[in-house]
């Protein structure tokens, strides 16, 4: 989903929804502060680990005597969380700074910093050619913010970029804004070893290191207490998580994580996203499938349905391993749902190869899917060893073909559901009435239902569907 407000100094852009790799989205930190703190604002771009690494610079600056607010014009510092999986994501991103820039003209001692995976990729340009931040931090090097800050206060540009082979930041204990108080983000490890040529994750967020699988299971059971009813684990490819006990010597594997986690408490559900087919193993699915709290749902980017595209994206499976990996959820998972990533346009990609995309999307029957047309990033294996011939009108057509039948697909995947129950955890208010509840099935399928009496956001309701539309379920609480 794109957020398509075109936002004013005054405007106070808002969370839309949860995001994945490639999409655009402004995500605003709440949270009031004592007058006398001086305050940042952030918004955030991207995946849902630049909004988990955005609640870890809230703990951080929070730390350093900072307080989050909503309203743009007040903030002494304003960070941007940044995105460079498509052209677009860094195009919106440059609106915003030249926007931020005059607020900055407006207010002499503001301060503009960028974060993230585009801080890292450009690097000096930012303050050298642009000279529209003041300083720049990769996702590898927020503990180094203060310090930043303070240089840039005494007239200095900042700039941290180093990326680490160790840092996790797995001590520090994210500060959970704008949040609903009912699901939360728990990052278990950082970067990507995978190298698929259209990437550049490998190059903006380094090595894949994983986290102490204790500190995370604490973190689990800490928000539990806290009233949490939901984690999502997060990595840019959780099933190669991988955590040796310095003092026993023992390799914890995703497998047995998902588990520990699980253990925590039957009434704490947990997600994860998002896998590699070439990492998710039965042994994985069968935890899943021993655990009533581990959701039925599995995000498996398929990328391309045909096998040379994939080869070309190196993504070291191809379509025959990838069936047999649907095969597997569907034999040990029947109730699970799947959705995936899709590129159309990759470079040479025929009209008979993007007929391959369709028909493996009607196999694998995706709930839903993330869909773009192929966008050249600079620095990735792809722009380095193959043309970009695919005329964009070709994409975008493909594009609206994938869609199309994306649309189709998900309206017959909600359609059978009608008549069904689901256990359903309430989110909050709907987004169309004060009048219903919105919430997550253990598929991760969005429902919408009358609200009843004594029931509050947290709280786990048995719905029963009436209805559906494309994204959405409709229901009714039973008994």
């Amino acid at each position: 989903m794109l957020y398509n407000h075109n936002p004013t100094l005054t405007d106070v852009p808002k969370a839309i929804d949860e995001s994945r790799q490639g999409e655009t989205v402004y995500w605003e930190q709440v949270m009031p502060g004592p007058p006398s703190r001086k305050r940042f604002y952030i918004e955030s771009y991207g995946c849902q680990m630049n909004f988990s690494d955005s609640e870890i610079v809230a703990a951080v600056l929070a730390e350093d005597g900072y307080a989050p607010t909503r309203i743009l014009e007040e903030s002494d510092l304003i960070l941007i969380n940044t995105c460079s999986i498509r052209e677009k994501a860094e195009e919106t991103v440059r609106k915003r700074l030249r926007l931020f820039d005059a607020v900055k003209r407006q207010r002499p001692g503001v301060l503009v910093g960028v974060l993230g995976c585009m801080a890292e990729r450009l690097k000096k340009k930012f303050l050298e050619e642009e000279k529209l931040v003041d300083i720049v931090v990769g996702p590898d090097a927020y503990r180094d913010l203060p310090k930043l800050v303070a240089n840039a206060e005494d007239g200095e540009k900042g700039i941290n970029v180093f990326l680490s082979r160790e840092e996790t930041y797995a001590d520090i204990s994210p500060l959970r804004l704008d949040s609903n108080g009912v699901s939360a983000f728990i990052s278990i490890m950082r970067g990507c070893d995978n190298m698929c040529s259209f990437c550049v994750v490998p190059f903006t967020r380094g090595r894949e290191r994983s986290r102490d699988a204790f500190s995370i299971v604490a973190e689990a059971t800490h928000l539990f207490e806290q009233g949490y009813r939901e984690v999502t684990l997060l990595g840019q490819n959780v099933d190669s998580y991988k955590w040796q006990n310095p003092e026993t010597g023992k390799v914890v594997s995703f497998a047995e994580l998902l588990e520990m986690v699980a253990l925590v408490h039957p009434h704490l559900r947990v997600r994860f996203t998002t896998s590699h087919p070439k990492d998710m193993t039965d042994e994985v699915l069968y935890t899943m499938a021993r655990h009533d709290n581990i959701c039925k749902y599995i995000h498996l980017p398929v990328q391309s349905g045909n096998s040379r595209i994939l080869q070309l994206m190196n993504r070291t499976y191809d379509r025959e391993w990838y069936l047999q990996r649907i095969e597997a959820i569907e034999r040990i998972l029947p109730d699970c749902a799947i959705s995936s990533d899709i590129i159309t346009g990759f470079c040479t990609e025929t009209e008979e190869e993007h007929r391959d995309t369709l028909s493996i999307m009607e196999r694998a029957n995706y709930a839903m899917s993330y869909m773009f047309a192929y966008s050249e990033r600079p620095g990735t294996l792809a722009a380095k060893k193959y043309r970009d011939d695919v005329p964009e009108e070709v994409k975008k057509r493909r594009l609206n073909e994938v869609i199309h039948l994306q649309n189709q697909i998900s309206l017959r995947h909600n359609q059978a559901d009608i008549g069904k129950t689901f256990e359903v955890l309430i989110e909050g208010d709907s987004k169309r009435s004060k009048d219903e509840f919105k919430g997550r099935n253990s598929q991760n399928k969005m429902l919408v239902f009358p609200k009843q009496p004594g029931l509050t956001p947290g709280d786990y309701v048995r719905v029963r569907v009436v209805a559906a539309t494309t994204a959405t379920l409709l229901g009714e609480i039973v008994s």
